[in-house]
């Protein structure tokens, strides 16, 4: 009975903190913020609109469509904190949207985070989640919490492979008797992605995109494998030659080609990574294969892609988007379990 009056009062959180979503999870309620991690402000005095509200989905709808006197800002980039303030800010309206009616309390926090993150990294993160009212605050690689979200079993004695796909980073790990065996992180993620599509119709067509618009292209045609029956999309942009609006009609064949790069790239990390594993892991991983997670893992075919690039079967979590924020709140069900591959503000493991 005290045990779930603890709770009541002090709320314990899970935290995505990424750079193109953030996600919280509550003990014992799910997820329940799932924001784009966008803050729209003031130029002159960067305070942020609408008296501090103007973050997330609002402030996403922002961006590319702001006059000279405001500025949609992302204070996230490739997985770390770029605006201390602004990402205080953002984290502190997300909290408590979180806690609702606990306002008042500081609840005890995980949040994931890229595991090539620095020193310097870390201390920001942690001071940033104190400021937006956290109590005590625990860190864990966002590949560990990827994989305990998908449910792998990482404490028994046989290799589990997890790559999470998200908007900054691509962390790729093998996890054996409850630890990190091998793991490798690169910049090359979700962002990229869209940046390849609005580079290869500005190459291509002569026509100029914004991001959104890109991600939109590639989530309603994208692919990383062909499909069944290929699709057609008709996209609006500048004209970068005559300098007015102009129509194009696209196709799937063609948005798989511009990717195409960038999941090389995403291959040659998980082959590194499965590279410098030991011979009886590999021996596992051929048997039981990896797991997709983020943002990057909805792309249609891409568990195809892998398996054919890796030679090592692929598949999708079933919300690959919330299994990092799911991974987290696991850990604070079962903290003490945990706690020693947590990095606290200690700075102690």
């Amino acid at each position: 009975m005290f045990h779930r009056f603890q709770q009541w009062v002090s709320p314990s959180l899970g935290i995505d903190l990424g750079t193109a979503n953030t996600l919280i999870a509550v003990l014992g309620s799910g997820v329940v913020v799932n924001e784009p991690s966008v803050v729209a402000l003031a130029k002159d005095s960067r305070r942020i609109l609408g008296k501090g509200t103007a973050v997330g989905k609002l402030a996403r709808q922002m961006l590319g469509r702001t006059p000279d006197t405001i500025s949609a800002v992302c204070p996230l980039s490739e997985g770390v904190i770029t605006d201390f303030k602004l990402c205080e800010a953002m984290l502190k309206y997300f909290v408590r949207k979180a806690v609702g009616k606990h306002r008042g309390f500081r609840p005890r926090t995980v949040i994931a985070v890229p595991g090539r993150i620095t020193p310097v990294e870390k201390r920001a993160v942690f001071h940033s989640a104190e400021r937006a009212g956290a109590g005590r605050v625990y860190l864990i690689e966002e590949p560990r919490a990827a994989a305990i979200g998908a449910g792998l079993p990482i404490s028994e004695p046989v290799a589990s492979m997890i790559c999470d796909i998200g908007g900054g980073t691509t962390e790729v790990a093998v996890l054996s008797l409850g630890d990190i065996v091998v793991s490798k992180s690169t910049r090359i993620a979700g962002e990229h992605l869209d940046q390849a599509i609005v580079d290869y119709l500005r190459r291509q067509y002569s026509l100029k995109i914004g991001i959104q618009t890109a991600e939109q292209i590639k989530m309603e045609i994208g692919s990383a494998w062909r499909l069944p029956q290929e699709k057609t999309l008709e996209v609006r942009g500048l004209d970068i030659v005559s300098g007015v609006p102009r129509k194009a009609v696209i196709t799937s064949e063609e948005i798989r080609q511009a990717l195409l790069r960038i999941l090389e790239e995403i291959a040659i990390c998980l082959r590194e990574t499965v590279e410098q594993c030991p011979a009886e892991l590999i021996s596992d991983l051929a048997e039981t294969g990896m797991v997709l997670t983020g943002g990057g893992a909805l792309i249609r075919g891409i568990d195809t892609y892998l398996t054919e690039q890796i030679g090592i079967p692929a598949r999708i979590d079933n919300d690959p988007m919330t299994t990092v924020a799911r991974g987290t709140a696991i850990c604070l069900e079962h903290l003490p379990n945990w706690k020693h591959v947590l990095m606290s503000d200690s700075g102690d493991l």
